[in-house]
């Protein structure tokens, strides 16, 4: 079977409406430009033409990807989940046992990982430390810096 991609729900609508949106508007906006560079006429040395057939090669790998992206996906439905052990689709908070900084991650499959907005992958060295613990349990993780040890403070579903 091919293999699943984890998604939260939000992260599967983003991609829906993504593909949505590319395949509703950007086609019709690239298939436009072409039409306009083909009629400015001799196409083996037009610029335009040559960057709006890039444009429709990139507009259609892209497509290709998030299709693939949505029938391979696997939704973590986050009511469905206990909360009691770290896993993809829960928020968890932490503490750095040397500094006593607090993070929050949320944990998500590598395709929605953001970590400007918290969301870390599950693939991560991070995220991997972090599966399958409790809170109250130390976790350390090892990183290029050396190791970090976290105490996991509070398991939350957003």
């Amino acid at each position: 079977m091919a293999e699943e991609i984890l998604l939260t729900k939000e992260g599967y609508d983003k991609i829906v409406a993504e593909h949505e949106d590319l395949v509703a508007v950007r086609r019709a906006e690239v298939a436009e430009k072409l039409k306009e560079a083909i009629a400015q006429g001799d196409i083996s040395e037009n610029a335009d033409y040559d960057a709006a057939k890039n444009e429709q090669a990139e507009l259609e790998e892209r497509i290709h990807k998030l299709e693939n992206m949505i029938r391979k996906a696997k939704i973590i439905d986050e009511e469905e989940l206990a909360g009691d052990l770290v896993t993809v689709g829960l928020t968890v908070k932490v503490q750095d046992v040397d500094t006593k900084e607090e993070e929050e991650f949320t944990i998500v499959g590598s395709t929605e990982a953001d970590p400007f907005e918290g969301k870390i992958s599950n693939e991560s060295l991070v995220g991997k430390a972090l599966l399958g613990n409790k809170a109250g349990d130390e976790v350390m993780v090892e990183v290029p810096d050396g190791n970090i040890t976290y105490k996991i403070l509070e398991i939350m579903k957003k």
